[in-house]
């Protein structure tokens, strides 16, 4: 033991912990394959999806025609099941026409419901003569019966979850011959088993079952050409029509120790999966080979379609339900399905799954997870990158090359995901030693440097340069009203003035930091703060008014609090009030500062716009203001009241502002929606210097504003319009007010 200890650490030492935990998922992952469980085939088999949807199966002939009991066929014939003497009338045309075998996608597992017997003993009305008369008539059933035994017919059968009945084993069933190991343990195996009536049965050349399994996805990739059913080994429909078509007389199945391998008839090979199953190489969707059941009652169809043809009679009408999910279509009738089979099946354009594949896999996964432990640390990770597109273009190309020129089905996933993970390893331990330097980088520099200029060098040295990066942003400035009188009461007491400025400043700035802001500086009792950067922030305009409202409503608590302190204290209370302005555009973020010292900060003009909205607060009676960008990026989920046309002191081009009123649901009440409707409607008078237009909406705003929460604004518009009266602005003027203050 002690010796295993000493050779473990050794190969530690050499090689590293992360190889070998490397070594340990090559294992894992090889056992994974082995095992071989749902989830790891169902990333294997869409990929083979994949191959199919970019490369399907090119029709060069058509050897099967569909005849389609459809929408349009039922509409004139009436609803499914339809008599047996019209089905009668179908195979009989069908034969006269030249179809080579006729295969029925459904079963018939019941007597006519119209047979003439069941007619003279259910129809009133009917005297004793013509009820005779009916029961003499031949059985719907019998007259199907001869017109299947005129031709070359296939009927389907299913197989089910559980049985029924027991198996009739006097009806006809077909030979089955083994080479190798027995075969039936691999077959899918159904309980029971739904068959025709015995008539249609001993009538018919053939038999099979119609029973298509989709995979647990849904998707229907293969299909099963030889299964068990109730005891009985049956051969699927579409199988059991080339056996008829050749004239064979028995099936070969052949299997070895691993499972079923191919499954023939005279002069024709299928290779299977181990359990009998047919991958299908689809064909995109082909409506050409449909043909109207009505058409052919009618004798209106091109004898091409059918003489020499293998003949599916089949429903695609979606209210029959036999619509299914294939690699190639969301929506695949299933009697197409058995058309792909049969078609893929005659033209050789088969596709399999080699059972040497897996060793292909195996051994790619050994050999570049092995490269890759040996190599990895020792490149850098451009190189490291490169050389795995490299190798994924390899595998997924040579799998890829195997699909389109072989009609092999060769996995590449498993390999690249075992390469990945071990690759994801190695990176995972770097990443493990890089945080164990940057934790080393902040013990030594974490009393010199601010804690966000800290991690900035734990994260990124490089960083420390000066200048920065060009991004949208949204800037904050708020800052306490009247603060000058409130400072005033405390000369006396500047630790007093001390506290208060922290009870303050410390939920103003929990507010921000909760919706992803970045403290940016304190200026006084300011706060100047922005969004989106340096993490990214999508939605850096709502997180900015949502701070910036919540700053409010952690203001209005701390002013409960002071009151109540006052009351109990016996001094004055001064209540806090905050103003806050918002803007966003396009700003430079970075470090900025000098060659010896720098901080995390923004510039831009977008910066000065919000400074100036943070000082216009107090003028419009609104304690959030902000910018045009920024009221039309958060217009769906805040009460947003457009306020002015303004033209801020050192620029040049005016800027709508806007006031942010509360959070949707005041936005959704009558009450806002009335006030903003009138205050629309006052700001297009005022522009259109209508002025007496204006003062009206201003009188009417006044009567609806009961809360008088719009009174300064009133005030500021009737104080100018009054002045317009008086001195009429220019010809040119275009609505904006020109602001004489920062």
């Amino acid at each position: 033991m002690k010796r295993l200890r000493i050779v473990r650490r050794w190969f530690a030492r050499r090689f590293g912990y992360a190889r070998l935990a490397c070594l340990a998922l090559l294992v894992l992952f090889a056992a994974f394959r082995i095992a071989d469980p749902a989830p790891v085939e169902e990333i294997r088999v869409r990929t083979f999806d994949t191959f199919q949807r970019f490369d399907p199966r090119k029709k060069a002939v058509r050897p099967v025609t569909i005849v389609d009991i459809d929408d349009k066929s039922m509409e004139k014939l009436g609803q499914w099941p339809w008599p047996r003497t019209r089905i009668a009338d179908l195979i009989t045309e069908l034969t006269r026409l030249g179809a080579v075998v006729i295969a029925f996608d459904a079963v018939f597992s019941e007597p006519d419901r119209l047979n003439p017997n069941i007619a003279a003993d259910t129809f009133r009305n009917l005297d004793e003569a013509t009820r005779e008369k009916l029961r003499s008539l031949p059985s719907n059933d019998q007259v199907f019966a001869d017109a299947i035994k005129a031709s070359r017919v296939v009927l389907g059968e299913s197989g089910l979850p559980e049985e029924i009945a027991p198996l009739d084993k006097t009806l006809p069933v077909t030979g089955i011959a083994m080479l190798g190991e027995e075969p039936q343990r691999f077959m899918f195996d159904f309980p029971g088993l739904l068959r025709n009536v015995p008539e249609l049965e001993h009538a018919a050349a053939g038999r099979g079952l119609f029973t298509i399994r989709p995979e647990r996805d849904g998707i229907v990739r293969r299909v099963p050409m030889i299964m068990q059913a109730q005891g009985q080994t049956m051969p699927s429909l579409t199988f059991e029509m080339l056996r008829v078509a050749t004239g064979s007389g028995t099936i070969l199945i052949k299997a070895e120790k691993a499972g079923i391998k191919s499954v023939g008839i005279r002069g024709l090979q299928i290779p299977t999966d181990n359990n009998g199953q047919f991958w299908v190489h689809y064909a995109r969707n082909d409506a050409s080979i449909y043909v109207p059941a009505i058409n052919v009652l009618e004798k209106n169809v091109a004898p091409d379609m059918i003489a020499g043809k293998l003949v599916l009679i089949g429903t695609s009408a979606v209210g029959l339900n036999d619509i299914k999910t294939t690699p190639v279509s969301r929506a695949m009738p299933g009697v197409e399905i058995h058309a792909q089979v049969l078609e893929s099946a005659l033209t050789g354009a088969v596709i399999s799954q080699p059972i040497y594949g897996i060793a292909i896999e195996f051994t790619t996964a050994l050999l570049f997870g092995l490269l890759v432990i040996a190599f990895a640390p020792a490149f850098g990770p451009v190189t490291l990158v490169a050389l795995g597109a490299v190798f994924a273009t390899a595998l997924i190309g040579t799998s890829w090359y195997f699909y389109t020129q072989h009609r092999l089905l060769i996995d590449f996933t498993y390999p690249l995901m075992s390469t990945t993970a071990i690759y994801l390893t190695l990176i995972f331990s770097s990443f493990v030693r890089e945080q164990a330097q940057r934790r080393q980088i902040r013990s030594a520099f974490g009393q010199y440097l601010s804690p966000a200029l800290v991690e900035q060098l734990a994260q990124s040295p490089e960083k420390l340069v000066l200048g920065g990066e060009e991004r949208e942003m949204t800037i904050m400035f708020s800052d306490v009203r009247g603060f000058t009188s409130i400072s005033e009461s405390y000369k006396h007491d500047p630790q007093g003035l001390t506290a208060l400025m922290n009870r303050f400043l410390t939920p103003l700035t929990n507010a921000i930091l909760a919706r992803k802001g970045t403290i940016d500086k304190y200026m006084g009792d300011a706060i100047m703060a922005f969004w989106n950067a340096p993490i990214d922030d999508n939605e850096h305009e709502i997180n900015a008014c949502e701070a910036a409202i919540n700053m409010l409503e952690r203001i209005d608590e701390l002013n409960k609090l002071r009151e109540e302190e006052a009351q109990h204290g016996g001094h004055a209370y001064i209540p806090l009030n905050v103003g806050v302005g918002l803007n966003t555009g396009v700003c430079v973020v970075g470090n900025m500062g000098s060659d010896l010292r720098f901080d995390y900060s923004v510039l831009g003009d977008s910066v000065n716009l919000a400074s100036r909205l943070e000082g216009q607060s107090k003028e419009y009676g609104f304690p959030i203001i902000v910018g045009s960008r920024t009221a039309l990026a958060v217009k769906d989920k805040f009460a947003i009241l457009e306020l002015d046309f303004i033209m801020v002191k050192g620029k040049k081009e005016p800027e709508v502002i806007y006031a942010i009123a509360g959070r949707e649901d005041t936005a959704q009440s009558g009450r806002f929606q009335r006030l903003r409707n009138l205050t629309i409607e006052m700001l297009a008078c005022y522009r259109a210097r209508d002025w007496e237009g204006a003062l009206a909406a201003i009188e009417r705003g006044r009567r609806t504003d009961e809360r008088h929460s719009l009174e300064l604004l009133y005030n500021l518009y009737e104080a100018r319009i009054r002045g317009y009266i008086e001195n009429p602005p220019p010809e040119d003027w275009n609505g904006a007010f020109a602001l004489l203050t920062k």
